[in-house]
């Protein structure tokens, strides 16, 4: 864990404050993790494109402080990006500053999000859907190219009509992209 004060009420920052979020896999008490989050330096980074790279993140964050690691998040079955990252800063304030000025902002065309975490574990860079992706991409019934196409519910509906009507598999993905 990096060093760095405590923020009093005071002197609240909402840009900075601690979100609703709580990680359910987080092992301890609710305070526990709650005591880890306001003493880290590590960002969970979502909604990020499956095409962007460790060097985009590294660019757009490390204007807010020197970055001692980052973290892709992989699709726990192909091993391939899957949307997310964790951003670990030396400093607590230069995670401050990229909560103050990068939450919110755009990176390869999508509005990305930041938010604290208590600290990297290994196994956590892998999605927890059952696909092996992130949970909010399986259930995601829109068409996002960004983020590896329709959600994983939606393409498993598509390859049963194909396989009940003897269809090649993108035509109906082709005339929806079209009707787009």
């Amino acid at each position: 864990m990096c060093s760095g004060g405590t923020l009093s009420i005071l002197r609240s920052d909402s840009y900075v404050d601690l979100s609703q979020y709580r990680d359910q896999h987080f092992r301890g008490t609710r305070y526990d993790q709650e005591r880890l989050l306001r003493k880290s330096c590590t960002l969970y980074v979502g909604n990020l494109s499956f095409y962007t790279t460790e060097e985009q993140i590294h660019e757009l964050f490390g204007k807010s402080g020197d970055i001692k690691k980052i973290i892709m998040g992989l699709d726990k079955v192909k091993k391939t990006a899957c949307g997310f990252c964790f951003v670990e800063y030396y400093a607590r304030g230069d995670a401050e500053n990229a909560m103050r000025y990068i939450n919110g902002t755009r990176l390869d065309d999508r509005i990305i999000r930041t938010d604290w975490d208590a600290g990297f574990k290994e196994g956590r860079q892998y999605g927890r859907g059952r696909s092996g992706g992130q949970v909010r991409d399986e259930y995601r019934q829109d068409y996002d190219a960004g983020r590896g196409g329709y959600g994983k519910t939606v393409q498993c509906q598509f390859y049963k009509f194909y396989r009940e009507n003897d269809e090649p598999h993108n035509v109906v993905t082709t005339q929806k992209v079209r009707q787009e």
